[in-house]
């Protein structure tokens, strides 16, 4: 199929849409209780149902963004050039997760995020670009990063936080962000596959309806297509208006 004129897909931004969504109503649940205006427990079943899809999609769909950026260069950059820009690519979404750090850490003081989603993107970009265009590496590596992922979480507790980063949680830990790269940097991983999968030089490898005339399908795409600066603005938006509203 051909590649679209733009060189974006509208389905990828579309789910990255649903997904900044589904965030931005979780991220109000989670400061009405915050902020003592009303209870719920987050802890609760259908709430942790709600959770834990919002980061899995988003960070399956940064996979496949990795592959889709890599195929719109490919032919048009040296390997030093692409392998430069990826680099960049992560040090700056980092970057992002280092004010997220700091803004948390001034207002919130206990809880501030150490290394949450845009840090596990950051350096998730950086560690994956030599398997970007592997085919079923990505899946067996993501594979076994979320079995082992999974497993420190559950069953392994450290008394140093040196290791934070990677997913070994100390003793009495609380943010209200975390994302290491063991699992996440897995399923990263697993969206690199699908990626290749679904999508090869730049072109679909399935057909699919073009829905993007639609007004409410473009708005969701245009909230995917600028999901950085909304997960770095809706926060502080949020509090301003609950309260102002409380």
């Amino acid at each position: 199929m051909k590649k679209p004129a733009s060189g974006r897909y509208w389905e990828v931004d579309f789910l990255r849409g649903i997904a900044i969504i589904m965030m931005v109503i979780y991220h109000i649940l989670f400061d009405v209780v915050f902020f003592h205006f009303a209870y719920v427990d987050l802890s609760s079943i259908p709430v942790l149902l709600f959770l834990y899809p919002i980061g899995t999609m988003f960070l399956l769909l940064v996979g496949v963004s990795l592959t889709l950026s890599y195929s719109r260069v490919e032919e048009t950059l040296t390997s030093w050039q692409r392998q430069r820009k990826f680099i960049i690519r992560g040090l700056f979404i980092f970057g992002g997760g280092i004010l997220v750090t700091l803004g948390t850490w001034l207002y919130l003081k206990e809880g501030y995020v150490i290394f949450g989603v845009l840090h596990c993107i950051g350096v998730s970009t950086i560690l994956a670009y030599p398997l970007i265009r592997a085919r079923v590496y990505p899946l067996v590596l993501g594979i076994i990063c979320v079995i082992i992922g999974v497993f420190l979480q559950l069953m392994v507790v450290v008394d140093f936080p040196w290791l934070l980063w990677l997913g070994f949680i100390p003793n009495n830990f609380y943010t209200v962000d975390y994302f290491p790269l063991l699992p996440w940097f897995g399923v990263i991983l697993i969206g690199i596959f699908i990626g290749n999968s679904l999508y090869q030089n730049n072109k679909r490898r399935f057909k699919i309806k073009d829905l993007s005339q639609f007004l409410s399908v473009r708005g969701v795409c245009f909230l995917g297509r600028h999901s950085l600066i909304i997960y770095l603005l809706h926060q502080p938006i949020i509090v301003a208006l609950l309260t102002l509203f409380f």
